[in-house]
């Protein structure tokens, strides 16, 4: 008997251990040769384990099993037939036949007694089912009807304690009287939710993070895309979005601007010369960071299809740890989700990270004139142990006028040359 003990594969640099997220098939099951079997959460990823040989596999770790990479998770009996079929359902029992119930033994009638006599109704006071007077106020102003409260008072008459708790229900009812379900869940954290939650904290409490502020026009924007998608869409075989121009705007920034381009370890500080670019794609497992590899290279086109394909592969679970590794700054668009303005937060290394937001058609004074123009506010978050505000609010800036002004500061002056038509 040939048996092969698949263990866990090293995702990454770095990553010491995953987690069984969840297992794609059965103990016993047949498989194929690169069939997923099973999707394993670490630190960064989600990714699937394929298996490695054809064969009946035996599973040796439950989901939410913590295992170290190279531990043995299954083992694949490579000699195994392959089922031509399903296995025939069991053949059903004959039902047997119930037996006939014995004759039951005559039940010997007990003398009839008669039903005791209702005592007579005690006669109803005049006070009955009235209201006191503090008590009729009560329910006067809540509207509720004194024949549907019972009285507790004297010979049946309302009390104020009577028409108070009458009165819960019709406000709506509070906590203690709800009679609505009150179940709660509790669910393990995955790794990778865990990891993230334990990052977002060390860069609250080991940076000295600040956020600025800003406003973009997003007209010229608007009319680009509305006068060159089609023919964009058919020349690139991508669409004409948003993000290749923030992008644009943001390697050119941080051109401008170096220290924004760098990170900080220690005493020591790190310039990049080149432009990786994470882009916040939200997937299954959570919010995913790839990252646009010199991003200051690319064509409009370019930025437009490495975005589309890294997103699909974070939709589909498909991305890879190297694909999300590194990035120099974060880009991250919370208008996607109807986000008016927020403080986005540092992805360590890095030392800042600029927040788009949603389009708002808002009056804003040009040239003296009020006019209704598509605006968006902008954030940047920042570390200022290395970044001055200077830096910061300029950076901004650059940002603002690259998008409020495409045409001549993101498209060289020829609109149709820059995108590549």
């Amino acid at each position: 008997m040939s048996i092969l003990e698949m263990k866990v594969p090293s995702p990454g640099e770095s990553i010491t251990e995953v987690e069984i997220a969840t297992w794609l098939v059965k103990d016993g099951d047949y498989v194929q040769k690169d069939q997923p079997i099973a999707e394993v959460d670490s630190d960064k990823a989600t990714l699937e384990l394929p298996a490695e040989e054809s064969g009946v596999i035996t599973l040796k770790a439950e989901e939410g099993d913590v295992v170290q990479v190279g531990q043995v998770v299954c083992l694949i009996d490579m000699d195994a037939a392959k089922p031509e079929g399903g296995a025939a359902p069991a053949a059903e029992a004959p039902k047997q036949e119930e037996a006939p119930k014995a004759a039951e033994p005559a039940k010997q009638e007990a003398p009839k007694q008669e039903a005791p006599k209702p005592a007579p109704a005690a006669p109803q006071s005049y006070a009955t089912g009235s209201p006191s007077p503090a008590a009729k106020k009560i329910l006067d102003e809540k509207g509720i009807d004194a024949s549907q409260v019972s009285g507790s008072g004297r010979d049946g008459r309302i009390s104020k304690t009577d028409a108070e708790l009458a009165a819960v229900p019709a406000m709506g009812g509070s906590s203690l009287t709800s009679t609505g379900a009150r179940s709660t869940t509790t669910t393990k954290l995955s790794v990778l939710r865990r990891k993230i939650a334990q990052r977002l904290v060390s860069v609250k409490n080991e940076t000295a993070m600040l956020t600025t502020f800003n406003e973009v026009d997003m007209s010229e924007i608007f009319r680009l895309r509305k006068q060159y998608k089609e023919e964009f869409a058919q020349k690139h075989g991508v669409g004409l979005g948003f993000m290749s121009f923030f992008t644009k705007a943001v390697t050119r920034a941080l051109q401008m601007y170096p220290d924004v381009n760098a990170s900080i370890d220690g005493d020591f500080k790190t310039n990049y010369d080149f432009c990786d670019i994470s882009i916040a794609v939200s997937g299954p497992k959570g919010l995913m960071v790839p990252v646009l590899r010199n991003a200051e290279n690319m064509s409009f086109a370019n930025v437009e299809g490495n975005i589309k394909d890294l997103a699909i592969k974070v939709r589909d679970g498909k991305i890879t740890v190297d694909e999300m590794t590194g990035g120099t700054f974060t880009i991250t668009n919370g208008g996607t989700f109807g986000s008016m303005l927020s403080t986005p937060i540092i992805n360590p290394p890095q030392s800042a990270i600029l927040g788009m937001h949603n389009i708002i058609q808002r009056p804003v004074a040009v040239d003296g004139q009020v006019v209704i123009r598509p605006m968006m506010y902008v954030a940047m978050s920042y570390d200022h142990r290395i970044i001055d505000g200077k830096e910061s609010v300029g950076f901004l800036v650059a940002v603002k006028e690259g998008i409020d002004n495409p045409v001549e500061i993101l498209l060289g002056g020829d609109e149709k040359k820059g995108l590549g038509l």
